[in-house]
């Protein structure tokens, strides 16, 4: 597996176990009924847990992007230390981004998403390149 490839794989477990402490905020808040069910007037979650929802909402989106140039890349045989580096560097931010998301610390957060987005160039350069 490359380098890359093994990066993706590892945004994709973190993106995909995001959800989990949110919910079981929800489920905290709400009870298991309303929790799975569509109350009229649902209980706010904890604002930590709103502000996680959000940040997977995001991680979401953004994985949509990142792994789409990492599969080009890797369908093309575009490989190197840069693409490897920019893979590495995404998943760190993206972890930053979560805990900073979550957390409330808003230039943290932004500079993860932008340090993040430089990666995505970083890869579609070299695709283009």
């Amino acid at each position: 597996m490359t380098v890359e490839l093994k990066y993706l794989t590892l945004v994709t477990a973190l993106t995909a176990l995001i959800w989990i402490p949110y919910i079981l905020n929800t489920v905290m808040v709400r009870g298991l009924v309303d929790a799975v069910g569509y109350p009229e007037n649902p209980k706010s979650l904890a604002p930590w847990a709103s502000r996680m929802k959000k940040a997977h909402y995001n991680a979401v989106e953004n994985l949509v992007v990142f792994a789409a140039l990492v599969l080009v890349a890797h369908v093309l045989n575009v490989r190197g230390e840069a693409t490897a580096m920019a893979c590495i560097i995404y998943f760190w931010t993206r972890l930053v981004h979560l805990i900073a998301y979550t957390f409330g610390i808003p230039w943290v957060r932004t500079l993860a998403f932008t340090v993040g987005f430089g990666c995505q160039l970083t890869l579609i350069l070299k695709i283009l390149g």
